[in-house]
């Protein structure tokens, strides 16, 4: 196990959100099991309280598990010091047989959580709340997800051992690598960026026909494109480095966190696009939704892009 500083922060916010999550999830499956907002008995009135102090819990667990994300990215980063062979936090995440499976929950934790928080602000909107039941039912779901992500956070951090050699992001993002990474650098360039711009001109188009269900569909596809289009391709630019293929290393100082910017672009243009499908917004939050997911994904997409063409510019030719 490896204890730093950093580390300790992170279990103890973890054991504080475990504490709160459980209350919430306790008081979550008495207001769905009870709920009737046409009641005017006490009980109602007492599940109106509780559901206010219920949704203020899992909002802030919420608000506090995004810049969390970034620490423990940044956590990760900063122990690979400690491990024999790590460069970055890939290193780490591979160190272990939890870190792929933990990072993907708190990936998907943290659309699940952004999601749930949309459908809570839509609720609160209407005088009946008519997605009271329905937000604290996915809570319920939820929380089993978030705490499958708290014990494997727990079981990387413990599994951890200093002296034992551990893989680098030069040989895990590898072409020669044995894995099932490997098998993405068996994809043409032209046919992946074909498939990375032609997602993103479809965002654009299904925004512009107003095509929701489309338009959420395309947006979801476009988070697994363009993480691999970045390994791939993209990346290579960002390091000036044929070779080099990690996605991690982009939120070093070295290359001025880019990743950083990059994956919060990602995330909200790819989130606002989502949530516009599976939430029954009214027209105006919808064109604000289609509006914000085009500004964040043009973003990440003309910061990417930008790289490739200034590499051009300055050398000639493309790696």
């Amino acid at each position: 196990m490896i204890l730093t500083p950093e580390v300790l922060t992170i279990f103890i916010l973890n054991t504080l959100f475990l504490g709160f999550g459980i209350i919430a999830f306790i008081l979550s499956i008495k207001i769905f099991l009870n709920w009737d907002i046409e009641s005017t008995s006490s009980l109602q009135y007492k599940l109106e309280k509780q559901s206010f102090l219920t949704s203020t819990i899992i909002k802030y667990i919420f608000m506090i598990k995004v810049p969390l994300f970034l620490f423990f990215i940044f956590t990760l980063d900063k122990i690979s010091n400690l491990l024999v062979g790590a460069m970055c936090a890939a290193g780490v995440v591979n160190a272990t047989k939890y870190g792929n499976f933990l990072f993907v929950f708190k990936i998907v934790n943290l659309y699940i959580f952004a999601y749930w928080l949309s459908l809570h602000y839509e609720d609160i909107k209407y005088e009946k709340q008519p997605y009271t039941k329905l937000k604290f039912a996915i809570f319920i779901v939820i929380f089993f997800s978030f705490l499958a992500e708290l014990i494997l956070e727990s079981m990387l951090f413990f599994s951890l051992e200093p002296d034992k050699m551990v893989s680098c992001c030069g040989a895990i993002f590898s072409q020669t690598d044995t894995s099932y990474i490997s098998n993405i650098f068996t994809i043409k360039i032209p046919f992946l960026l074909s498939a990375f711009y032609g997602n993103f001109i479809l965002i654009i188009l299904f925004a512009f026909f107003r095509l929701k269900y489309m338009f959420s569909l395309v947006n979801v596809l476009f988070i697994p494109v363009s993480i691999i289009s970045i390994i791939v391709f993209f990346g290579t630019y960002i390091y000036e480095l044929p070779t080099h293929h990690c996605p991690f290393c982009l939120l070093q100082s070295d290359y001025y966190y880019i990743g950083y910017f990059l994956y919060t672009f990602l995330f909200l243009g790819t989130f606002y696009g989502f949530v516009n499908g599976v939430i029954n917004f009214n027209k105006d939050r919808l064109n604000m939704n289609y509006k914000k997911s085009i500004f964040y994904n043009s973003l990440f997409v003309f910061i990417l892009t930008l790289y490739p063409v200034v590499y051009y510019m300055k050398n000639g030719v493309f790696l």
